[in-house]
């Protein structure tokens, strides 16, 4: 058995790939310090540690103990919006943690690095839908710290041949998502929003256009990726096709859910208008998968949520800049 570390394998995205990599075979360790996750997420078969990717002695014990195969980085906090005002955290936590990782997988001979980072990092585009080959020109720091994560890579490649797998996901929902989180994640806020007999709040005139990609259609690909060595050293947009605008959203999640569409529109934030990417890569690498509509995905994800209930919404304790800080955040 291979030994592999899953770094945010307690949060959404990670505990999927934890558990599509105990299906593999694999040994796997989690390391999560819970700050957006739960420890109930970690699959059964892998084993949990609860600490920071920025605790860099605890990083060195674990690599040394556990001799990791293959380290799969999906720690970070994921909310472009809100990375704005949370500078120094967020580059602390995506940026900073990440070489923490990779130092730490260069000194203890990992043989691939697999990193979640995010279409974020192409910021607007004026061709659509945005490839690999799209320029990186990220337009908040979330962007910005993920694309730097992926430039230091490429140069540990270059310098200490460290080979690695960079992912762009987008949008990506289902069970297991963190509804309570009020900054990141549209279907889960929509969702708990409806839960709490509220409107879902929507930023502007929802002309926004983005492609909703369901948790089971990521997740394998990033676990499987390991055993495909021409996705080695490779960048790969994974996730859904069909952009939809948040209005078009909103009406398919108060559907799912079994609810009147009850909506309210609030100022319009900073934010790219419309991203959504080609996944032509990505099919020609690990073949051609059939995608969950919309409406299914929605479907099973408004399920478990109904059966998990109501989260409370956490206000965000670490805001460093409040300068055109959204009100409805505050409120």
């Amino acid at each position: 058995m291979e030994n592999v570390l899953v770094t945010g394998g307690a949060g959404f995205i990670g505990s999927h790939v934890a558990e599509s990599l105990v299906q593999l075979g694999m040994n796997v360790t989690v390391l999560d310090d819970l700050s957006g996750g739960f420890e109930d997420n970690v699959p059964v078969g892998a084993r949990f540690v609860q600490g920071s990717i920025n605790d860099t002695a605890l990083i060195e014990d674990l690599f040394a103990a556990e001799k990791f195969d293959y380290v799969y980085h999906l720690a970070a906090y994921a909310a472009e919006g809100l990375s704005h005002f949370i500078k120094v955290f967020n580059y602390n936590n995506n940026l900073i943690g990440s070489v923490n990782l990779i130092n730490a997988s260069v000194n203890h001979g990992v043989k691939c690095f697999i990193f979640t980072s995010s279409i974020a990092v192409y910021g607007t585009s004026p061709v659509l839908p945005m490839t690999e080959e799209t320029p990186a020109h990220p337009e908040d720091p979330y962007g910005i710290a993920k694309l730097a994560v992926e430039q230091e890579l490429r140069v540990c490649k270059e310098m200490f041949d460290l080979d690695y797998i960079i992912f762009r996901p987008h949008n990506v929902y289902g069970e297991r998502q963190n509804i309570g989180d009020k900054y990141r994640n549209v279907v889960g806020i929509f969702m708990n929003q409806l839960l709490q007999g509220r409107p879902m709040t929507i930023f502007g005139d929802g002309e926004q256009k983005r492609a909703f990609s369901y948790i089971s259609d990521v997740a394998p690909i990033i676990a499987e990726s390991v055993n495909y060595p021409w996705a080695y050293n490779q960048i790969f947009n994974i996730g859904a096709d069909q952009p939809y605008t948040i209005n078009e959203l909103a009406r398919a999640v108060a559907a799912a859910m079994g609810y009147e569409l009850n909506v309210t529109h609030l100022p319009p934030r900073n934010e790219v208008i419309e991203a959504y990417a080609s996944h032509d890569k990505v099919r020609s690498v690990f073949g051609h998968n059939d995608l969950s509509s919309l409406a299914d995905g929605l479907k099973r994800m408004a399920a478990w949520v109904k059966q998990h209930g109501a989260r409370s919404s956490q206000k965000f304790t670490h805001v460093e800049v409040e300068k055109n800080f959204p009100r409805a955040w505050i409120e």
